[in-house]
Parts: C-alpha cells; structure tokens; sequence
C-alpha cells in the first residue's frame, strides 16, 4: 500500500488494462456512481417485494407517511419494535419525493438502499486513499460494490446498505485519527471531519442501533492492545464528539420512550437484541465459520483475489494502514462469530475492508521467487471463485425450472457469455495479469447481476405468490368491500399489496368477519377445514373464486390458496376482533 502522497504516477499504467484502471482513477466519482447505478438498477426496479423484512420496512415506512407519525412505527395495527427510526424516515422520504403521490410502488423505498450502496462504495474509495493510489483505491471501492452481498444489500428496502455507508463514515474518521498518531507524513483530521465521524456514528446508531459503534468500538481497542498506545485516540475529540452524538440521537430516543410507554426498549433491547446474544434467534444460529464458509458466494467475485489479498496484508502488519485494516476485520470478525444469531449480511461491515487488502494484492509487484504456499492460496482463490461463479449460472438456469416457466434460449446464451467472461478472469489471473483479471470479473459481474434481475427473477413464479395473489383479489374484488381477511399465509409481502387494514387471522376467525362483514376471504390449505367448519356453524353462503400455488421460500414450503367471497349474515351485526 502506498502513501497518497507518492502515487501521482503509478507503475502499473504500462499496459491496456492498467491504462484503463488510471483513467477511470481520475474521474473516481462519475465512474464509480455509472458502474453501480448499471449494476444495482435492474434489482430495484425488476423484483417484487420480497418477504420478510423488505415488505417489513417498507410497509411500516408507508404508514409513517399515512399517518404523518414520525416517532412510532408500525406494521398493520401492531407495533415494528426492533430497530430504529433512521430508515423509515428515509424511506419515507424516498417515498415522497420520487413516489409523487403514489406510495404502492416498492422501488421507491429501495432508493435509500441504492443511496446508501452508492455512498459505501465512494467512502471505501475515501477510506483506501489516505494512504493508497488513485489506482487502489478505485479498484477497493469497485471490488467492495461488486460483492454479491453488497450487490444484494443496496438493491432492497432494509438497513444494512445505509448502516454500511454510515460505519465508513465512522471508521474512515477512527482511520484518519490513527495514521496521524502513528505518522506525521499523515494530517490529523480536521476538527470538522472528525464532528462529522461522529454525525455518522449517530445516523448509524438511528439506523441500526449498536452495531456501528460495536465495530468501531472493537476496532480501536484491536489497536490499542495490539500497539500498547492509545493517545492518538485524542484525535477523535470524544469530549465534544459523544455529547454530539447524544444530541443527535436522543431527540428521538426520548420521544418513543415517551410514546410506546418504554415498550420499544423493551423489546428492541430486552428482547430482540437480547436474543440474538442468548440464542441463534429464529433458528438463525450457525457454528463458528458460518460466515467464512458463506464467502465464497457472498464475496463474489473479489473472492478471486482475497486468500492472497489477506495473506498479503497479515505479513505486512508492521504497516500502520495494514495493521489498521487487519484489526477492523479480524476484530469485527471475532466478534459477529461469538454472536449465536448468524446472518449473512451480519459480516457486511466487514467488507470494504477485505476489498483493500485485495485491490492491493493485486496491484502489488510480483515475486517471482514467491513460496509455494502463497502460489497456493491463488489457487485456492481460484476454486472459490469458479464454485461462485459455476453457482450462480447454475442458479440463473436452473430456478426458472423449478420455480417458474423455465428458461429461455437467450438468457441460457447470457450466462454462457458470463461463464466464458468468468473463466477469462481465471486465465489472466493464472498468466499473471491481476489487473486484467479484476477488470473482466468487473465486466462479468455487469453481465450477470442485470441477467438474475431481468431474466430470471421474473420468470420464478411459483416464489412470486403474493403478487400473484394480489392481482386475483384486486380482479376479485367489489366496491365497499371490506379489507380480505387471509389465514394460513400472512406474509409481510401481502400487507404491502393489500394494505395496513389487512385481517391476518386463522380459518375460524376470517370465517367469523366474512359472515359478519362479507367480502373476500384468503384462505391456506392448513386453515381451510376450519374456516369451511365455521362458516357452516354461522350459515354462512360462500363461493370459491380463485385459487394459487407456489413455494414460499420464507417458509420453505409448498402453498396452495384458495380465494373466497363470503356474503355476510344479517344475524351477527358486530365484527370479530383481531
């Protein structure tokens, strides 16, 4: 890794591929902003609203602007309790601004996510480049981007894009702090950068609650106990920085004590959080390596260059920005694996991270005389990223099959182009080209996300159950009809196309409000004999409609639901409660 100050000319500008690298360097903004608005855009605007959390948060954002409350939030008529205010604000924002009045539409909840990639990627830029090249630190910010994960993260409506952006704007700060203590050749931060380390640390903990400051947190005392000397912590103003976190924060943090009468702490910290450290939460625990086994996907396609990225980095720890990068991932690591709740995106903070120390290993000169064991792990990269890449086509073939209408010749010829860009990567990693290869795992990531957005997504049905069953009640149903009842299938996905007045009940009970109110009943196979069963005890006429299958995958599990209209009793005159 080099310092910025001596990387006005690059060596590895020699040939086409790193001429193309220095060019895009120079314009590091506009470049990297076109490459992931091309890369991300297909997800946001392609795929429908997905179970649970996306529909979670979305449906609870579209609420807040309902009802013009910005302090509580929640789902139908029940309160969401378990993070924080900051991204439903944003979406609801998002929502305002781009929806232009109409709220139904789940890409415009998506576009903080999309903002919040964006703003990941340009910070792991800003973080790598206040001791590296132009060169290294576009190619750590396009490696980060480009990770499956991430790719995932900032294309749907949840926190962990906007909580990554946040955690850089932190860990950048911390970062700045350090050098200058380590090495004079380095600036100390600015007392208003350094506010606004802070600033970020208070939109991540309105985000997401303690997991921004939890990496930071982790991070410094890595290097403090690593070097045995914390004055440099003085940079980071705490005596001005905590009271200005505290004013950002607690505005809020009072008013929904206030509100939910202490109910949102109890459950958010007493329960929610509490259970993610008691237990694998939701049958969401996994052994320790969980999450290094799960990189070879979610770290696709800068898995091709990691193992000897990170190999690299351990070995030149004695440098203060490598040193710095090895305790922000290994401490943060450390402690996400102690934690029995395991998540894939839990690692996220993770990743720019282990993008710079891969973007330096492959702009590193190299040795010819390197040992066997370092030729080794370019090896074991190299199976890693044909497993990912060989997955995913297989995935982008195959679901349509077994989920859907099957696919078409031209997106079997797509991932074959994506195969053929994918094993051109591994062949100029193999001849001793990195760069190039990092460009062609570029150009195949940009062939193949848009493929899983556009060509497969859609064609997987048999996933698709709720907006399939929207549109039959929406063609089902009659002027002053009351909001349908559904038993047996309540995903978060059909409150978002139904509405918060949405019944979720069982057989027996959206038997009980069709003969009170009439209107249309959804009814899952596990609850149809009890709502037939109920609905003869109340004399009830009901008449079969409509009917879908699919597979919920929330669930894992077929689903077959049958669509009812129920026509009321004059006998019952009040409606069941929830």
């Amino acid at each position: 890794m080099n310092n910025a100050a001596d990387t006005s000319k690059s060596p590895i500008a020699i040939d086409w591929p790193g001429r193309a690298l220095a060019w895009l360097a120079r314009r590091p903004i506009a470049t990297l902003a076109l490459l992931f608005l091309l890369l991300w855009t297909p997800g946001i605007l392609g795929l429908p609203p997905l179970d649970r959390d996306e529909s979670r948060f979305a449906q609870s954002s579209r609420q807040m602007l309902s009802s013009g409350d910005f302090i509580d939030i929640r789902f139908g008529h029940v309160p969401r309790y378990k993070k924080p205010i900051g991204i439903y604000w944003l979406q609801a924002a998002a929502t305002a601004i781009a929806g232009a009045g109409d709220r139904a539409h789940i890409w415009t909840y998506r576009l903080p996510s999309l903002l919040g990639g964006l703003g990941a990627v340009l910070l792991t830029y800003w973080c790598a480049r206040y001791f590296a090249s132009r060169e290294e630190s576009w190619l750590s910010a396009a490696l980060a981007g480009a990770t499956l994960l991430l790719t995932a993260e900032a294309t749907i409506a949840t926190t962990d894009a906007v909580q990554l952006a946040c955690m850089l704007g932190t860990i950048g700060v911390v970062l700045r702090a350090y050098l200058a203590g380590r090495d004079q050749q380095h600036p100390a931060p600015s007392f208003g950068l350094v506010m606004a380390g802070w600033a970020a640390l208070a939109a991540g903990i309105l985000v997401k609650g303690p997991v921004v400051p939890a990496v930071a947190s982790v991070t410094i005392l890595a290097l403090v106990i690593w070097d045995r000397e914390w004055h440099w912590l003085k940079l980071l103003r705490p005596l001005w920085g905590i009271p200005l976190t505290l004013v950002l924060v607690a505005p809020w943090a009072i008013a929904i004590l206030v509100a939910s009468h202490g109910e949102f702490y109890q459950q958010s910290f007493g329960q929610d959080f509490a259970a993610k450290l008691a237990g694998g939460q939701e049958t969401h625990g996994a052994w320790p390596g969980y999450y290094l086994g799960l990189l070879t996907i979610s770290f696709w396609p800068a898995i091709l260059f990691l193992a000897p990225g990170l190999a690299a980095a351990i070995r030149g720890r004695a440098e203060p920005a490598t040193r710095f990068l090895v305790a922000w991932c290994g401490a943060s690591w450390l402690m996400f694996e102690l934690v029995p709740t395991k998540l894939p995106h839990y690692v996220l903070p993770l990743y720019p991270a282990l993008a710079i120390m891969s973007a330096a290993w492959i702009l590193a000169p190299r040795d010819p005389a390197a040992p066997r064991w370092q030729k080794a792990l370019v090896n074991l990269a190299i199976v890693q990223f044909v497993v990912g890449l060989a997955a995913l086509i297989a995935a982008a073939i195959c679901l349509p099959g077994r989920y859907g209408v099957g696919a078409p010749w031209w997106l079997a010829a797509e991932t074959g182009v994506t195969a053929f860009l994918g094993l051109a990567a591994v062949i100029a990693l193999l001849r001793g080209t990195p760069v190039a290869a990092a460009g062609l795992a570029m150009v195949t990531v940009l062939v193949l996300y848009p493929v899983f957005a556009l060509g497969t997504a859609p064609r997987l049905t048999q996933l698709w159950i709720s907006s399939r069953a929207a549109q039959l009640i929406a063609k089902d149903a009659r002027p002053g009809d009351p909001p349908p009842a559904l038993a047996g299938y309540g995903e978060p996905s059909m409150v978002f196309y139904l509405g918060k007045d949405t019944r979720l009940t069982n057989g027996s009970g959206a038997a009980a409000i069709g003969a009170a109110q009439g209107g249309l009943a959804v009814i899952e196979d596990s609850e149809r004999p009890a709502f037939l069963a109920r609905l003869a005890e109340l004399d009830a006429d009901v008449t079969k409609l409509d009917e879908v299958s699919g597979y919920n995958y929330s669930k894992g599990k077929p689903v077959h639901i049958m669509i009812y209209r129920v026509t009321a009793t004059h006998d019952i005159t009040e409606p069941p409660g929830e």
